[in-house]
């Protein structure tokens, strides 16, 4: 992994980031499957279909969904953690909905989860790997968001840019 987030981090500096369509429901069944097999014990779901669009991405995408369903789990508190991973499609844009039941963010670490060097209260890390998330869905002309899951939890959605056919 150290080599893949080598090559996010040098794609999230060039100034060409290369977009093309790119498979999502391929991108998250791989992903998903993905955590599966590292975390046996994680309750991971998909509510509903993964929708076949494509969206203006890159080869990082992956990277994308798996800092987000791998945080899911290893932040979470529970002895058998739960993610669940929602879409909606609209006209122009596919959202993707990561929620967790783990403890959640505060609203202060909410307002700055996704700068660079943030690092969790909880469980310290680099803190590089939502900022990178943040760079990475910008530059697809997208956006991520994080808020409170109900009961309990957060919920990451990233929404982005359908590609033209």
């Amino acid at each position: 992994r150290v080599e893949t987030m080598r090559s996010f981090t040098d794609a999230v500096v060039t100034d060409d980031p290369s977009l093309r369509p790119v498979a999502l429901d391929d991108v998250l069944t791989d992903e998903i499957e993905r955590l599966r097999d590292d975390y046996p014990a994680a309750d991971v779901a998909v509510e509903g279909d993964l929708p076949a669009v494509d969206v203006r991405a890159d080869d990082l995408l992956g990277e994308v969904f798996a800092n987000l369903l791998t945080n899911a789990v290893q932040h979470n508190d529970r002895e058998t953690p739960t993610v669940r991973v929602a879409t909606s499609v609209d006209a122009e844009t596919v959202s993707v909905a990561v929620r967790d039941d783990g403890p959640g963010i505060s609203d202060a670490e909410q307002e700055r989860v996704f700068e660079k060097g943030m690092e969790g209260l909880r469980n310290p890390g680099n803190g590089f790997g939502l900022f990178l998330v943040g760079e990475a869905v910008e530059r697809y002309g997208g956006t991520v968001t994080v808020q409170d899951n109900d009961p309990r939890g957060a919920v990451f959605e990233v929404t982005l840019a359908l590609a033209a056919d």
